[in-house]
């Protein structure tokens, strides 16, 4: 029989695409023409299924493009411009960047889901949370720190402060949460060991990191929460999109997984390459509607992240972001992705920091790694010789391992940049 609460969520989710479309219809000019032509202008009786047949997907491209033509914002605006109080923007890792902006009630829907992040992690009134990260123009430190405020947390900006004031900061204000990349919290851990810090006796119980697949990975996981003697708690979103995930806590959920704000997001998992729907339990890329972000819509669109959505649970992605479809490079016939560069190298604890370096050979492209052994290590040919077995065991790929000098590789605050292309 039907489970019902499945059907409450799917009438609520069918309520809340028909006032999203009725706002979008009447008001927005990057979309009116894409749903005349898709035949979608009559709301009442549209069905999400209906919407997905006939809806086209969106793509980052498509915005860019758009605000080229309408500078400096676009035409995908569902307000008068003078009803937009917030401004933010992505990296340009991958393009130029798009500029995003909200009116008050679409900012206070992505402040919402980030309360969910905090709740489900733990967080209550009273909590001191620090954030530790510059803040600029991505969207995800805003929304993180006026949510905390919101919900009566203690929030410490960090931006603009060495790894040590920071350090200095935990423990001076009793820091009970510390949000921040992966990469930072080991960071912030090798630092305090320098220092002669147990982060394990300090005040903090948690640790909630973004921006990079590596808080859904057992070895990253596991090294933080060791290191840190607290528990790590990941999530994810995307300036274009707003904050999307949480960690999935509920009893009986397998380790490692992200729950979708089902009451913000439509969701869809399609083949990449087909654009058509792949089935539970196989991977592709993660499509959003955004069903309360009204001013700035974006329906069905490409994030370009790689998931596997629970069989049992469409809103579970299993093993959180498993990686940017746009990162995946081939080596030898192999598809190979960072996070599973990433998930094997932090099995060892001696690897501080990594670089991975990519070289086209002929017609074919090599992939290698130097990595930086902590001081700890007193074997870094050994240990290059392990890190090499276990890529090969993982990627069915030999891949050549070699000692950077302590110190030599860059450290990251943001998203790591492990990744780059040498020349021969």
């Amino acid at each position: 029989m039907p489970n019902p609460s499945t059907n409450a969520k799917q009438n609520q989710q069918t309520h809340a695409l028909r006032e999203l479309l009725r706002i979008v219809v009447s008001g927005n000019a990057f979309y009116q023409p894409i749903l005349r032509q898709a035949g979608l202008s009559e709301i009442d009786a549209l069905t999400v299924e209906d919407f997905i047949d006939r809806m086209p997907l969106t793509t980052k491209q498509q915005l860019v493009d758009d605000q080229q033509a309408y500078p400096p914002y676009g035409s995908n605006l569902s307000q008068p411009i003078e009803h937009y109080t917030r401004f933010c923007q992505t990296s340009g890792t991958t393009g130029k960047p798009l500029r995003v902006i909200d009116t008050a009630d679409s900012w206070q829907s992505l402040l919402d889901v980030w309360r969910l992040v905090f709740e489900q992690a733990g967080c209550k009134p009273g909590d001191r949370v620090l954030f530790a990260f510059s803040f600029g123009p991505f969207l995800g430190f805003w929304t993180a720190y006026e949510a905390g405020a919101q919900m009566g947390l203690m929030c410490l900006p960090a931006g603009g402060m060495s790894s040590s004031a920071r350090l200095a900061m935990i423990q001076d204000n009793a820091v009970t949460t510390v949000c921040c990349t992966p990469t930072y919290a080991m960071h912030l851990a090798q630092v305090a060991a320098q220092e002669g810090i147990d982060l394990s006796k300090t005040s903090v119980e948690r640790l909630i990191v973004a921006g990079e697949p590596g808080g859904s990975l057992t070895a990253v996981r596991e090294r933080i929460e060791s290191a840190w003697g607290a528990k790590l708690y990941d999530h994810h979103g995307m300036t274009e999109v707003g904050p999307v995930t949480y960690q999935d806590n509920a009893p009986g959920s397998p380790p490692g997984c992200l729950r979708i704000a089902a009451d913000a997001f439509l969701v869809e998992v399609i083949d990449p390459q087909t654009t058509q729907h792949v089935e539970p339990g196989t991977e592709g890329e993660l499509v959003l509607t955004t069903l309360k972000r009204t001013a700035w819509p974006l329906l069905r669109y490409r994030t370009g992240d790689l998931v596997k959505k629970d069989s049992e649970d469409p809103m579970r992605l299993v093993g959180g972001i498993l990686g940017r479809i746009d990162d995946m490079v081939l080596i030898r016939g192999v598809n190979v992705y960072p996070s599973a560069v990433d998930a094997v190298v932090r099995r060892f604890d001696e690897v501080t920091e990594y670089e991975v370096l990519l070289e086209q050979a002929g017609a074919m492209r090599e992939l290698s790694l130097r990595i930086e052994p902590s001081q700890a290590c007193r074997d870094a040919k050994g240990l290059c010789s392990r890190v090499g077995e276990a890529l090969r065991d993982a990627l069915s790929l030999r891949v050549k391992v070699e000692v950077a000098e302590p110190g030599t590789l860059p450290k990251f605050e943001m998203k790591a940049k492990r990744w780059r292309e040498v020349t021969s």
